[in-house]
């Protein structure tokens, strides 16, 4: 769980309007500018390429290390392997103090920020100066970079001006081109006075001993030109096997980080070139390559990280990331920001500098959408929050509330319990709109769905499933909210299937998937739900698993696997569920879908994706055709409609701050589609959806797309006997 101190600097950055209202125009444009740039590209194959080189260098990293150091070494270069962040700082304050250093320039080096190499420069009384606009604006207001890319997003114009009116003793305007037009100035003189530049690299090719930086700004190659002597820091995951690999990822890389076609400069670096001194002489300047490990070799012998050696580090991830767009890098991140900087800084710095900033991933899987080296960035901060839950424990109140819900009778005694305790509270509404004292949090962005009175469990014993000749058996996993909140969706399944012809069973052992212990961080609760579902599923004896909850079906599909993969016989009995396991509607369309029919009232309707149905799954064209086909029903598209709604399980009661806005977002595309309901494929989106429009927009309702069909289709047979 997040700290006190953590949750106000979460406060700080959603109150902070500047910041949010620059992250949000950012990421909007941000859509429209990289859907621009890559049309014409094929995306999916860059990736693949990307892929194929990232991966084989990192699998050949000593072969790789060797051929770079003899190449760049031939042509000049000196090379220096660091293992950790003391070493290199070691080397090149050495360096530095044996040449009589006294003032420096950098330019485009993340990995200077995570080995902190300013502060122990500075400590050697060296003036050192960042050349980067965002980033010596940055350093002038005493701070770290927000952003990979753009480390000043977070800071208006007119605190620049002051900033810069601070460190220069005059009174500068908050007029971009005049800002500008100083730091030019300003860096212009750093940039000849400098007796050392420092710069990083986006690629260290280890065919040429080459090394290609990617900038916007020209700094780049005044610094590795200007100065006598010049050092690149190079983690080695940038390192590429052959010249031409190069281009899969300069066609990726701008287009990704920016949405730009090509970025202004790409500067390619093979050996010394010639330094001028002050008296006209001309000489080869000094050139050192400082190749950094510092924890990444860790990370790749890691499996569960070893793709992370994929990444080139476009930030493509943060753009599109819900919580960064409302926080920024200075909460959502260490040095290295957002998702992916979370899991580096995890290797690179450590697991207590990670352990907040993971917390805030969705889980929503956005990124990997838009990632160009395919990294599943939410998978590897599971992983990291289940290790860490291992390690340190996750706090005794969760632990308690997933000790519960792994328990099935107590938790199913607890929840019929709740359905009577919730009167004073519920007045007798299908909602709680208020919660006492330190509850009212949960209450005040949206309504709370009540505990049904009658659990599906119960419903199922008394609804007539009149198939006659069944072609086959299908087990329904409900899920808790299906069960014991949302019945009448299991009761649409039912009657679904069993006009496909199928009848339909509920394993009375069933219960809660474990997604809350594994996105909680506890695998043990996790596991021992995954063990009991296996069990009372028997899906050796059914022809499909069918669940109407896309997080329960992508549990039941994938996580079960991984739990319990250390047991041969519980896997072989994981992997058979695996393989009946659908989606309602994927099932359902799978089976040929439903007769065109309904009560043919008109019905204008929105579809709003589950992440875990689109992004896991690929579910998505299947509801739409599902909806179209059902008599009366208009589908208008809203914008957006596979962003996330913020509910992701138990982070909309961790985090209900960061949810609220989320959520906010996503009722003001619903209510632009002039809709009155939303119709969606998963109940934690429907508690989370329906919630706030309950407290916002009541006209506005949303079903289920089973309960729809199931009303649609009852009404049209009472039509029709009358």
């Amino acid at each position: 769980m997040a700290d006190q101190n953590f949750k106000k600097k979460i406060s700080d950055a959603l109150g902070n309007e500047v910041l949010r209202g620059a992250l949000g125009r950012f990421g909007d444009a941000y859509t429209i500018a990289r859907a621009k740039a890559y049309e014409g590209y094929d995306f999916e194959a860059i990736s693949e390429d990307i892929v194929r080189v990232k991966s084989f260098a990192a699998s050949h990293l000593d072969e790789m290390l060797d051929q770079f150091e003899k190449e760049a070494t031939a042509r000049g270069a000196k090379v220096y392997r660091a293992t950790t962040a003391e070493d290199a700082k070691r080397y090149v304050s050495e360096l530095a103090k044996k040449h009589g250093v006294q003032r420096i320039i950098k330019s485009k080096s993340m990995v200077s920020e995570e080995i902190l190499l300013n502060d122990n420069l500075i400590a050697d009384g060296i003036d050192v100066q960042e050349t980067d606009l965002g980033e010596w604006i940055v350093q002038l207001a005493g701070q770290h970079p927000s952003h990979m890319i753009l480390p000043a997003i977070h800071m208006t114009k007119e605190e620049v001006a002051d900033t810069f009116s601070g460190h220069l003793n005059r009174l500068e305007q908050p007029v971009i081109a005049e800002l500008v037009k100083t730091a030019r100035v300003e860096l212009r003189k750093k940039f000849l006075e400098a007796d050392m530049g420092i710069s990083g690299a986006n690629m260290a090719i280890a065919e040429t001993g080459t090394l290609i930086m990617l900038t916007n700004e020209g700094n780049g190659r005044l610094t590795t030109t200007l100065p006598p002597l010049h050092v690149f820091l190079v983690g080695i995951e940038k390192l590429v096997p052959k010249f031409e690999d190069a281009t899969h990822i300069l066609q990726a890389l701008p287009r990704s980080a920016t949405g730009q076609q090509i970025t202004s400069y790409v500067s390619m670096v093979t050996g010394p070139t010639p330094a001028y001194y002050a008296d006209g002489t001309v000489k080869d300047k000094e050139f050192h390559i400082v190749l950094i490990d510092n924890g990444r070799r860790k990370m790749y012998d890691d499996e569960k990280f070893k793709k992370t050696f994929q990444c080139i580090r476009c930030a493509s991830c943060l753009n599109v990331c819900p919580a960064f767009q409302l926080l920024g890098g200075h909460v959502y991140g260490h040095i290295y920001t957002g998702g992916i900087g979370t899991i580096l800084t995890n290797f690179v710095n450590s697991d207590k500098d990670a352990k907040n900033p993971q917390n805030l991933c969705l889980q929503c899987g956005k990124c990997t959408e838009v990632c160009p080296g395919k990294l599943d960035i939410p998978q590897m901060i599971l992983e990291l929050r289940n290790r860490m839950g291992e390690k340190d424990g996750i706090g005794a109140a969760p632990k308690f509330a997933l000790d519960v819900v792994s328990n099935r009778r107590l938790f199913h005694s607890m929840l019929r319990i709740a359905s009577l305790a919730q009167l004073p509270f519920s007045k007798g509404q299908p909602v709680i709109r208020h919660l006492p004292m330190f509850l009212s949090g949960l209450t005040e962005k949206k309504s709370l769905p009540t505990v049904a009175k009658v659990p599906l469990r119960d419903v199922i014993k008394k609804v007539k499933q009149e198939v006659k000749n069944p072609k086959g058996k299908i087990a329904l996993y409900a899920g808790c909210l299906i069960d014991f909140v949302y019945p009448k969706i299991g009761e649409g399944i039912i009657a679904g299937l069993n006009e496909k012809g199928y009848e339909v069973i509920f394993p009375d052992g069933q219960s809660c998937c474990g997604a809350p212990a594994t996105y909680m961080g506890d695998r043990k609760n996790a596991r021992k739900c995954a063990i009991m579902n296996i069990e009372a599923l028997e899906a050796e004896k059914v022809d499909y698993v069918v669940s109407g909850c896309p997080t329960c079906t992508h549990a039941l599909i994938d996580s079960f696997k991984e739990l319990v993969h250390d047991d041969p016989a519980l896997l072989a009995r994981a992997e058979v569920l695996s393989s009946k396991s659908r989606d309602f509607s994927k099932l359902l369309f799978d089976l040929g879908g439903l007769t065109p029919g309904g009560d043919g009232v008109p019905m204008k309707v929105t579809y709003h994706d589950s992440c875990h149905l689109k992004r896991s799954m690929g579910v998505y064209a299947e509801p739409r055709k599902i909806l179209k086909d059902t008599a009366g029903v208009q589908l208008i598209e809203m914008n957006e409609s596979d962003r996330c709604c913020g509910f992701a399980g138990s982070y909309s009661i961790k985090f209900p701050e960061i949810s609220g806005p989320i959520l906010d977002r996503k009722m003001k595309n619903i209510e632009e589609t002039g809709a009155d309901f939303v119709v969606v494929d998963c109940p934690g989106c429907l508690m989370q959806i329906g919630g706030g429009l309950d407290k916002k927009n009541q006209r506005i309702k949303v079903i289920h797309t089973a309960e729809l069909l199931l009303e649609k289709r009852k009404k049209a047979k009472k039509k029709g006997k009358s």
